[in-house]
């Protein structure tokens, strides 16, 4: 049996069916075909009741097909009724095994035996037939699964969804139903949740906080046992009950099937999408594709794509995308007057960190970036500004200032380069200062957006990992570097992801590697008399290991990660290579061992008395890592040896911020004389930002991490803080001066009020709660409060690395 179309419609999803429904709409002669027994098979299988989300909400949608935010089965229902009404033409159940044919005249073979003729193809097959499996030891266990029917089929489980992407929250929230009595943990492998509906991180959050689940960030399996998980943690191994594990890890398109049929992909990559054009044009004339296969798989887009398909295939050239005024508004403030299909098309040729994104994702992305136009040699950042943006250079230049000491030397980077990168993935302050240079054309891409670019597309990681190890080993051995030794390091290197606490050099050993510390912190320890002694924290940007080179070959201490963190390997033998071949630097690095070496030789001579001495430093910097100053980038501490209980610090914090103190004093744990109270430590990747809907948090120049006034109230930021530092209040009404408090005992006094006054003081007035937390007196004169009023000075304020390496100076020199 053969039938012959204008145009034939592979897959029923949201965007096969969209596609089906203008065809219709038009008169178009057309099939639908789809595998299953029923439509929208992806959306058939989610979870009964599931919610689904219609985003994102700024883009309009264009379909004949009705879609609204709504459970499964009613927007299934609406589909099904409308497929009948507006006059589809579907065949069920036919399963398309081999395309043959060209345009005009292609040949489309069924199960079964059936032909079908058609003189276009859209292909709006989806990826969810090819999920990615979970690959660990015991990953293959039989209580593993990839789909979720019906969550109340399963009960009173322990029960672990890995994934943190909409599905993988959709599908722990309906497991972790009160009814159900499951005991259900989400892990997320990324800090934080970049690929998922901000709705739906809300309703995590929202069940976290009222004990109907948990999750944890920057973990994975390590281990599937028969009756729990060992997960990799952030802050080391832990394990957790497991009765059954959802694996929600996403999917890649079908490639052998597609490949087959002459389509051709952006890239090897499993993840990679086909080559289109802008009208969905693959590189087979007549063969489009669309929804998920094309890389969009929020089903507005999906639908707006079908809908678009038909009418270009209908011969309607002037048809824009929906999101064609969204991005005409990002553009008009450039010069040139250039419209959106310039910049896409510039973006993408000449930027080489886009040349793997496809036309469809680079307009889905721009939507979250921001265009500048500088003047020459203003500022875009300064050096040790905090800041985990990515910039491009689109044209013109930039200039890096690379000398702190005399601003006169710089360097250029040119159109097409990258800028921006280290404090991205590192999430320590600015490197370097950076100005715009002349006729400067610049995109900005925010964090949230640069992670998603980076974690959903492999070119892109592969190019930004490799430009930014190329600056770390400038920074850190000299620009001057000469390009063929950097190519050499770079092509021998190694990405290393480690947990917290992995021993990455032992004591003793006779290997050469040297290892920059990516992201994360590590700690360099000693073994004597069988103790490992602390000798010296290393933060991100920071190296270790080239000793070795200047001591017999042979490991003269160990080091360890503070928290996970992820380093890169570079060849000994390489790096040994280097310092023959380049004297200069040898010298340089050199210096820095010789220090290193008083250090040890300070730790040998206190054998004797090792307990009293070297045994409190280590313990001290145990006990600070554990209380978070591993990831902290400025951390208020309390010697308690000189603190008299005053309150001063906690009545200057509150007379400095609205009547409401930022620390509690007495709150928080304490070693000996150091005391770490509750204030935030600003982390370098602050965990209050995961997720902001206001987007209320930021980072200043000088490091602080604050919330702004637009702050809603939601309290995610609390949530997510794992040190307990952000408090939802309710903002003071305004009190009585200090003299008619002092004189006449009108209102609460210096400090926080008590929450009686507070509470009569706005009886029956509409007063929200926000969050508030410390901002280090962000554009005080003079710093932080809490350590101007100490009178005995035993409150300051740190960054990691040189309390703990000044302790372990300090206690050289006794």
């Amino acid at each position: 049996m053969s039938d012959n179309f204008k145009v034939a419609i592979i897959g029923s999803g949201p965007a096969g069916l969209s596609a089906a429904a203008r065809a219709a709409a038009l008169g178009m002669s057309h099939v639908l075909l789809e595998k299953t027994d029923h439509l929208s098979d992806t959306i058939y299988k989610y979870q009964k009741g599931k919610h689904i989300m219609a985003t994102p909400d700024q883009l309009v949608l264009r379909s004949d097909m009705s879609f609204a935010a709504g459970k499964r089965e009613d927007i299934l229902g609406t589909w099904d009724s409308q497929t009948l009404s507006q006059k589809v033409n579907v065949k069920l159940n036919a399963e398309v095994i081999d395309i043959s044919g060209s345009k005009g005249n292609f040949k489309i073979q069924l199960k079964g035996g059936d032909e079908i003729s058609a003189e276009n193809i859209v292909l709006g097959i989806g990826t969810q037939g090819n999920p990615n499996k979970l690959r660990c030891p015991g990953g293959d266990q039989p209580f593993v699964g990839y789909q979720l029917d019906d969550p109340a089929e399963h009960l009173d489980k322990h029960i672990i969804v890995v994934g943190g992407g909409d599905a993988g929250i959709e599908n722990a929230l309906g497991l972790a139903n009160p009814d159900l009595g499951n005991t259900v943990t989400l892990l997320q492998r990324s800090d934080g949740f970049p690929r998922s509906k901000p709705a739906n991180v809300a309703l995590l959050e929202e069940a976290r906080a009222d004990g109907r689940l948990d999750f944890l960030i920057s973990a994975s399996p390590k281990e599937l046992l028969a009756d729990r998980m060992i997960v990799e943690a952030k802050d080391g191994e832990i394990e957790l009950p497991c009765d059954m594990v959802i694996a929600r890890l996403g999917s890649a398109p079908p490639r052998k099937l597609i490949e087959g049929w002459g389509i051709e992909f952006t890239g090897p990559d499993r993840e990679a999408y086909p080559i289109l054009s802008e009208e969905f044009e693959s590189v087979v004339p007549g063969i489009f594709v669309i929804g998920a296969l094309a890389g969009y798989p929020l089903i507005k887009h999906c639908m707006n794509q079908g809908y678009d398909v038909i009418e270009r295939i209908n011969g309607n050239k002037s048809l824009k995308p929906a999101d064609q005024p969204l991005l005409e508004a990002i553009f008009k403030k450039v010069p040139g007057g250039k419209d959106v299909d310039y910049w896409i098309d510039h973006l993408r040729k000449d930027v080489p960190i886009f040349e793997g994104v496809s036309r469809l994702q680079m307009r889905e992305f721009l939507l979250d970036s921001r265009m500048h136009a500088p003047k020459a040699d203003e500022i875009i950042f300064r050096r040790n500004q905090a800041g985990s943006s990515l910039w491009a250079v689109v044209d013109g230049s930039v200039q890096v200032e690379i000398n702190p000491n005399d601003t006169r030397q710089r360097v250029e980077l040119g159109a097409g380069q990258i800028f921006g990168e280290i404090g991205l993935i590192s999430g320590r302050p600015r490197s370097a200062t950076i100005r715009a240079g002349r006729n400067a054309i610049l995109i900005e891409v925010p964090r949230s957006a640069a992670l998603k670019l980076i974690d959903t597309i492999p070119a892109v990681k592969r190019k930004v990992d490799t430009i930014a190890t190329e600056r770390q080993i400038r920074q850190i051995f000299g620009n001057s570097l000469d390009v063929k030794w950097i190519e050499k390091l770079i092509a021998n290197a190694e990405y290393v992801d480690a947990p917290a606490g992995m021993t990455i050099i032992e004591e003793g050993s006779d290997d050469l590697d040297v290892y920059i510390i990516r992201y994360g912190s590590a700690l360099v320890e000693k073994n004597i008399g069988g103790k490992d002694v602390f000798l010296s924290y290393v933060p991100a940007g920071a190296y270790v290991g080239e000793m070795a080179l200047f001591e017999n070959r042979v490991r003269t201490a160990s080091v360890k990660t503070a928290i996970k963190s992820q380093l890169i390997r570079l060849s000994g033998e390489i790096f040994e290579e280097l310092l023959s071949a380049e004297p200069e630097l040898r010298e340089r690095i050199r210096e820095t061992v010789v220090e290193r070496r008083r250090l040890n030789a300070f730790v040998e001579s206190k054998k004797d008395n090792f307990d009293s001495v070297s045994d409190y430093y280590s313990q001290v910097a145990d006990f600070l890592i554990s209380e978070g100053l591993g990831e902290a980038t400025d951390a208020l501490l309390i010697d308690e040896s000189l603190c008299v209980a005053c309150d001063n610090c906690e009545l200057a914090c509150a007379e400095t911020h609205q009547g409401i103190s930022r620390l509690d004093r007495e709150a928080g744990q304490a070693y000996e004389s150091i005391h770490v109270p509750t204030s935030c430590r600003h982390c370098e990747h602050p965990h209050c930002m995961t997720d902001c809907p206001p987007d209320a948090i930021h980072r200043g120049a000088d490091g602080e991490v604050f919330i702004d006034e637009t702050c809603i109230g939601c309290g995610n930021c609390q949530r997510y803080c794992p040190y307990g530092v952000i408090q939802m209040q309710k903002i003071p009404p305004k009190r009585p001066g200090l003299f008619a408090w002092f004189l006449f005992g009108s209102g609460p006094g210096p400090g926080q009020p008590s929450q009686k006054w507070i509470n009569q003081k706005t009886k029956g007035k509409d007063v929200g709660k926000f969050a508030v937390k410390c901002d280090m007196c962000k554009g005080i004169k003079g710093g932080p409060a809490c350590v101007r009023a100490c009178p005995t000075g035993a409150a300051i304020r740190v960054s990691p690395e040189n309390y703990l390496n000044t302790v372990n100076k300090n206690g050289g020199g006794q």
